[in-house]
């Protein structure tokens, strides 16, 4: 396929695949994450947009100095072949690990809230299933069900309005009132909210603007930064400081605030609105790890999404106990830090082999 082709994101697209990819499930218990700070949680969503905003710039200066090429490919570049390859495995399997951790802990969120007594193999099923088919139509689908996502979902928001009307209005003024040991705790847990900006590493040779990738990436963070702020601060406004810190998926539960007398269960139905978000996130790292493979390989096939689906199925399905699951994708999440700074050590190296590299 030619460079030219290659390029199918427009503006827009490429606006709502950065928001809707760092949505996921980690805004529904971002208020708990942050508890450590208290009622002082309220400015973190800020300080986050400002960090992906810097971590931003090295990665999209990397991917215009390697114009029609993904990060699997640079690594090669750049570390030779054997090094880059070894990398690009763990890139893969780490992706396979994240996937599967958002599957199963959506999968946890609809058992204790929607279905306790049912056995969640069947909805896992289907959701792979529906999954591989938005992975197989390529970037380019998944950027279109990301924007009919991002207004599907969006009225969500609306639900919001009752936890303003009970809560309490002085909560909103922070305190500061904690140390920098948990400001850091409170920075280190709270950031993997909002991880999923760092696969425009894999996806920018698609862009039709990549001069202005910066700039609608940041519109596309900073739409999430500002959900992830109104959240906080009507979750600041309505829970106490001990349901902060106690009240798993508080957002969801925000919305059982709400009064409508056609509804009875106002968080099902945002539970059943979230898979749209889930779906997105997930095929956003489905596509990248599958574009690994086919790095891995040298060669382009289309069974290289079902080998990694399999793999997803097998974990989430692994007979070990919940605890060790949840330390397992908890690590893999944490790894995630590493491909956002990843770009600054690539960075480096092509400053200094830039002669070598370029002829």
């Amino acid at each position: 396929m030619s460079q030219k082709n290659l390029k199918v994101l427009n503006v827009y697209q490429v606006i709502f695949l950065v928001q809707n990819i760092m949505i996921g499930t980690g805004i529904l218990s971002l208020p708990q994450r942050l508890s450590i700070l208290g009622y002082s949680q309220i400015l973190m969503p800020i300080y986050f947009g400002i960090i992906a905003t810097i971590t931003l710039w090295p990665m999209v200066w990397l991917c215009s100095q390697y114009k029609g090429d993904n990060l699997f490919r640079i690594n090669e570049i750049l570390l030779g072949k054997w090094i880059g390859k070894s990398i690009n495995v763990l890139l893969v399997l780490q992706f396979t690990l994240f996937v599967a951790g958002i599957v199963s802990n959506y999968m946890n969120l609809i058992q204790s809230n929607a279905l306790p007594e049912q056995t969640m193999t069947l909805p896992i099923i289907l959701l792979l299933v529906l999954l591989t088919y938005i992975v197989n139509g390529g970037i380019k689908t998944i950027a279109r069900f990301c924007t009919l996502s991002f207004f599907i979902t969006i009225p969500m928001l609306y639900f919001l309005k009752w936890g303003i009307e009970k809560g309490e209005f002085s909560h909103i003024f922070p305190l500061f009132n904690f140390d920098m040991k948990e400001f850091g705790k409170a920075l280190q847990e709270g950031y993997l909210s909002i991880l999923g900006y760092e696969l425009i590493l894999f996806y920018f040779p698609y862009i039709v603007n990549q001069k202005k990738a910066f700039k609608h990436t940041l519109i596309g963070i900073w739409i999430t930064i500002g959900i992830c702020f109104i959240t906080t601060l009507v979750s600041v406004m309505y829970y106490s400081e001990w349901q902060l810190r106690n009240i798993q998926f508080s957002v969801l539960h925000l919305f059982k605030a709400g009064e409508l007398s056609f509804v009875e269960r106002i968080d099902i139905m945002g539970i059943t609105l979230w898979v749209f978000l889930i779906l997105t996130t997930v095929a956003g790292y489905l596509w990248s790890a599958k574009k690994g493979l086919d790095s891995l390989r040298s060669k382009k096939n289309n069974y290289h999404v079902y080998y990694i689906v399999v793999a997803v199925f097998g974990i989430v399905m692994l007979p070990a106990s919940r605890e060790f699951q949840e330390k397992l994708f908890e690590a893999s999440f944490y790894i995630e830090y590493i491909v956002v700074a990843w770009p600054i050590v690539l960075c480096l190296i092509h400053l200094v082999r830039k002669k070598q590299v370029q002829s």
